[in-house]
């Protein structure tokens, strides 16, 4: 899939919820189903600056595709001692892992605007937000330059 396909998926999930009680409850359920994170990679070098919750991100050069003649894709991995904010991670986590570096750093990330995220969180998890995806566009930023 695409990003833009897997963001109208997401903004389609959303939209079924009116009441942003339920849109919280879906974000804590995808924290919840989030791939579990090395207890290892729990650093400081992981560690990003700018939320206000404890969030880790690592990411990894998956170069398999190119045995089917694709680019090599970056994959994510994420954490949080915040259970909403670690949904946020999964959010963005299922958005950009998987795809390669030039798709991350072009990607025009609508669906966070599209379904109100960044209005119904407080401005220091907006800032947070924000933290995470220059985060993961630096990693695919470096990877990007290492393909070059």
């Amino acid at each position: 899939m695409t990003i833009n396909q897997i963001q109208d998926e997401i903004i389609e999930e959303f939209s079924s919820f009116e009441d942003w009680m339920d849109r919280y409850s879906l974000l804590i359920e995808m924290g919840n189903e989030l791939a579990p994170f090395p207890e290892e990679a729990h650093t400081e070098q992981n560690l990003i600056d700018g939320c206000q919750s404890r969030v880790w991100f690592t990411a990894t050069l998956d170069k398999q595709p190119e045995s089917e003649g694709k680019e090599p894709v970056i994959r994510f991995l994420g954490d949080s001692d915040a259970i909403l904010v670690k949904g946020i991670v999964a959010l963005l986590i299922r958005v950009l892992s998987g795809h390669t570096p030039r798709e991350i750093m072009d990607a025009d990330l609508y669906f966070i605007d599209r379904i109100q995220l960044r209005e119904h969180l407080s401005p220091t998890r907006s800032n947070g937000l924000v933290a995470m995806l220059n985060q993961m566009r630096n990693y695919a930023r470096v990877y990007q330059s290492r393909l070059a």
